[in-house]
């Protein structure tokens, strides 16, 4: 048991799963701590919700901010052949007649900084321009981190009973134990900048989330409206054809090359202006072999993440801090802060993760959305629930069975 003065909860990262975790276990009454090494608000990438975020969000009481937003509203996604020939939306208010089913474009910074005012508003003692230089460990157990302040260098150790795991890809607890494994399939990565004046649809199509397949099925564009103008548009290929055997390694060429290949990107862009760097990142899909030990757990990015198609990982990391908060306050309360009692939630979350990473993986193989729900046109509800992001029930395992079959996808392994 940690000291009075000391915090009961330590948590690692102020992105959405680690402002997530925090809020939920204040509401609960516990002493928590979120030690974030920058300075709110920052960039970040990942800018499109999907609908399933709203039960989360309705738990922080994060609705009334985000409906009062600035935030584009978004309605369905759309996909765009590589022919140029635009699919029929998936309209999810048509499918779920519920305010769930609207959700929104966001920009990070803006949205991030909302989350982590709102843990404050909850208790959270949120400190920004802290950096965890380690998890501290006890045998197998994390006790606490050792952590370096910005403004003065110093460094001190800080204990709790519970250490939450959320600091984004870096993942400090799963480098440090060697937990993460690559997806043997999605080897991807992604080239992107924003464009202020491109094209926008008008009406319930304005917020709609557009994948636009770049021609001969090398990759795809998102094309994301976000509020003040501007859209986020970036191309996610195979990180061998993006980025190997070209004449250049400038990413400003290589975006540049596929939006060439991609028609139907190439004219919307053109009547606008790019007004922001061009960003990359490599080779991402990846999981941790487990999620919680004795002492910790993993949430978010710290954890995985999956690939940016269908828009899940603001969902995934909502989700995940959502659970491990729940496990941890169980915990808690009942003096178990074992790896089983953290990780309770693993498996159910794994099993929501690889349903969506199915839906993926089919889209990199040639599934088409048109020609599948002419085929079973009774199973586009089930295609729209995934695409809402509604994971984690069983019923769609034949659907996703369906699809599978044919494309013969690679698995990762299940959770035990």
């Amino acid at each position: 048991m940690v000291e009075p003065t000391q915090p009961r909860v330590i948590v690692i990262g102020g992105g959405p799963s680690g402002t997530t975790a925090a809020t939920l276990i204040a509401q609960r009454g516990y002493k928590v701590r979120l030690l974030e090494r920058e300075h709110f608000p920052r960039y970040h990438i990942g800018e499109s919700l999907i609908p399933q975020t709203y039960h989360v969000m309705q738990r922080l009481n994060m609705l009334d901010k985000m409906k009062a937003s600035e935030f584009v509203r978004k309605y369905s996604v759309q996909f765009v052949g590589s022919s140029g020939r635009l699919s029929e939306p998936f309209y999810f208010l048509d499918h779920k007649p519920h305010e769930s089913s609207q959700t929104w474009q966001v920009r990070r910074s803006d949205f991030d900084m909302r989350m982590m005012d709102n843990a404050i508003e909850h208790g959270v003692d949120v400190q920004q321009g802290v950096r965890v230089l380690e998890v501290l460990f006890e045998g197998d157990r994390a006790v606490g981190v050792r952590v370096q302040d910005e403004a003065n260098g110093g460094e001190r150790i800080e204990r709790a009973d519970v250490i939450v795991d959320a600091s984004g890809q870096s993942s400090l607890i799963m480098g440090k134990l060697g937990l993460r494994e690559w997806d043997p399939a999605l080897k991807k990565a992604a080239v992107w900048t924003y464009w202020e004046g491109a094209w926008r649809d008008t009406g319930r199509d304005e917020g709609a989330t557009v994948v636009l397949q770049i021609q001969g099925k090398a990759g795809w564009f998102w094309y994301i409206p976000l509020h003040d103008n501007i859209v986020s548009v970036g191309a996610v290929a195979d990180y061998g054809y993006l980025f190997k055997n070209r004449d250049t390694k400038d990413f400003e060429a290589i975006y540049n090359a596929e939006v060439d290949k991609c028609p139907a990107v190439k004219e919307r862009i053109s009547i606008g202006k790019r007004v922001e760097p061009f960003r990359a990142a490599k080779e991402y899909s990846y999981r941790s072999q487990k999620a919680a030990g004795n002492g910790w757990v993993l949430v978010g990015d710290a954890f995985g993440f999956l690939d940016p198609l269908y828009s899940s990982g603001v969902l995934l990391a909502l989700k995940s801090g959502e659970l491990a908060a729940d496990a941890v306050c169980e915990g808690l309360a009942k003096g178990d802060t074992s790896g089983a009692q953290l990780g309770a939630w693993e498996a159910d979350y794994v099993r929501g993760m690889e349903r969506m990473r199915s839906l993926v993986c089919a889209y990199y193989q040639g599934f088409s959305f048109g020609k599948f729900v002419a085929k079973h046109p009774h199973r586009k509800g089930d295609i729209t629930d995934l695409l809402i992001g509604d994971l984690f029930r069983p019923e769609l395992d034949e659907t996703l069975g369906l699809i599978n079959e044919a494309l013969q996808i690679p698995a990762m392994a299940e959770a035990g």
